[in-house]
């Protein structure tokens, strides 16, 4: 195959160049270090205070039975129903009270959705939800509210730290899909104009419990 001189003269200068070593611009760049500091404060706190920096509303509770008269107090007190809830352990933590409310059906008409999740992300704020959750990313974006209720055992510091742990529980059945929810759904692409609530719930809540 006969090859032009100018794609010849192309040819050449790579292979000049592939000949000699280039260092690297940013050698420190490789290195297993953390790119943020450490933070300073219990994960709780960071947690809590980047949480409510992105508008989202954080309830810390003791234990479960604080959890359930937390949960049912701010119910009433907003006056949500119906909620749909599809785990049966946050039904059984919180139902009886709620009875006439709950609903593990008819998504699209609830105000409300009850979920749980795979971790949280202190540094960020942010919740970490899976397919492999019951319903999977669906009952945390499809209603105007979304409830995450979580636990201490859940957070860990970085996102890093979050994607390592979900290997770690499921390994060879890795979730299709792993989303980071950090506060309320929102966009500014009109006018720059800031509007929550487009691709996502409005308002989000986190029950954080001890234990």
């Amino acid at each position: 195959m006969n090859v032009s001189p100018a794609k010849e003269n192309i040819l050449k200068r790579i292979r000049e160049a592939l000949a000699h070593t280039t260092p690297m611009p940013f050698p420190q760049s490789e290195k297993n270090q953390a790119i943020y500091p450490a933070a300073y404060q219990e994960p709780e706190i960071e947690f809590a205070e980047q949480f409510t920096k992105l508008q989202g509303k954080f309830i810390y509770c003791i234990n479960r039975q604080e959890l359930a008269f937390q949960f049912a107090s701010l119910v009433r007190k907003q006056d949500w129903s119906p909620i749909y809830c599809a785990e049966q352990r946050f039904i059984d933590l919180l139902g009886e009270p709620l009875a006439d409310r709950l609903t593990t059906t008819d998504l699209a008409g609830c105000q409300v959705s009850v979920t749980g999740c795979e971790y949280l992300v202190a540094r960020t704020g942010s919740i970490v939800l899976s397919s492999a959750q019951q319903q999977g990313r669906t009952a945390s974006v499809y209603a105007p509210i979304h409830i995450c209720i979580a636990f201490v055992d859940q957070l860990v510091e970085d996102i890093k730290d979050a994607l390592a742990a979900a290997r770690e529980k499921h390994g060879s059945q890795f979730p299709s899909l792993l989303t980071l929810a950090t506060g309320p759904s929102r966009t500014a692409d009109i006018e720059k104009t800031l509007v929550v609530g487009v691709h996502g719930p409005k308002e989000v809540y986190l029950f954080l419990v001890e234990s």
